[in-house]
C-alpha cells in the first residue's frame, strides 16, 4: 500500500547509507536493540537519539554514523521487529490441512500473544503503522511490499491453489484486501484487551470474541472466497482441530 511519496531526486538520508562493515555490525546491532526499547517505551516522537547513545555510552553522532537520521534508527528497528513474528504459513501443519481460512482463524485466535510474548515488536509495529511521518511511512510501505515479512503473497497463493478463493479477482487485490482487514481487526482485538471499556463491560470479552472472529472470517470470505470452494483433497480431511 504505497505512502504518499517524497522527492525521489532528494531520498531520504537513510536509504543512502554504505552497509555497515563486519567489524561495525556488532554495535550496530546494540545500537538497534538499545533504541528498540527506548521506542517501544516512549514512542517514535517522544524518544531522543542523545538518550540512546547515553545509555550505550557513545557520542551521538556515532549513532548518526551508522543510521543517518532518527529515521534511519527507527526504520531498521522496525523491519527487525516485523521479521521477528511469523508467517501466516507457519502455522501447524494440521491447521494449514484445514485451509486457508482455518490459518486466518488460527492466527486471529492467538492474536493475545502479541501483548504477552511480543509485546515489544508490536508496540514498534504500530509505531510504524501509525506514529511515523509520510515520509518514513511510505518507506515501510516499500519494505512490506517488497519483503512481504508476514507471507501474505504465499498465503494467498495456498487459498487459490485450494481452490479456497476467487480467481476472477487479481492476486495483488486480494493480497491488499488481506493485509489491510486483518491488520486493523487484530488491532481492534488487541484494543480490546488492552483497554476492555472501549469495547465490553467488564466479563464479556471472552464470550464475545469468539463471534467476532467468525464474524469477520464470514466477511472475509464473502469479498475474497470462492462461490463454491473446491473440495478438500482426501489426505487434508483429517485433522482439522489442533
Amino acid at each position: 500500500m504505497p505512502g504518499i511519496a517524497s522527492h525521489r531526486l532528494a531520498p531520504p538520508l537513510y536509504q543512502r547509507q554504505a552497509p555497515a562493515r563486519p567489524r561495525s555490525e556488532a554495535k550496530r546491532t546494540r545500537i538497534i536493540e538499545v533504541a528498540t526499547q527506548h521506542f517501544a517505551q516512549y514512542g517514535y516522537h517522544a524518544a531522543r537519539v542523545g538518550d540512546i547513545a547515553g545509555t550505550l555510552g557513545i557520542a551521538k553522532g556515532s549513532v548518526f554514523q551508522h543510521f543517518g537520521s532518527k529515521d534511519g534508527l527507527f526504520f531498521e528497528v522496525y523491519k527487525q521487529a516485523v521479521r521477528s513474528f511469523a508467517k501466516y504459513l507457519d502455522a501447524p501443519t494440521e491447521v494449514r490441512q484445514a485451509g486457508f481460512f482455518a490459518v486466518l482463524r488460527y492466527w486471529l485466535v492467538r492474536t493475545e500473544h502479541l501483548v504477552h510474548e511480543d509485546w515489544i515488536p508490536y508496540r514498534i509495529s504500530l509505531l510504524g503503522n501509525y506514529g511515523t511521518d509520510l515520509v518514513l511511512k511510505r518507506e515501510i510501505n516499500r519494505f512490506l511490499i517488497a519483503e512481504d515479512p508476514y507471507g501474505t503473497v504465499s498465503l494467498v497463493r495456498f487459498g487459490l491453489e485450494r481452490g479456497e478463493l476467487r480467481k476472477d479477482m487479481d492476486i495483488e487485490m486480494i493480497v491488499s484486501i488481506l493485509d489491510w482487514m486483518m491488520e486493523r481487526f487484530q488491532d481492534a482485538l488487541l484494543t480490546a484487551e488492552l483497554d476492555p471499556g472501549l469495547f465490553r463491560r467488564q466479563g464479556e470479552l471472552a464470550e464475545k470474541k469468539e463471534a467476532r472472529i467468525q464474524q469477520f472470517l464470514a466477511v472475509l470470505q464473502r469479498a475474497i472466497g470462492a462461490s463454491t470452494p473446491a473440495p478438500a483433497h482426501p489426505a487434508r480431511r483429517r485433522n482439522h482441530r489442533r
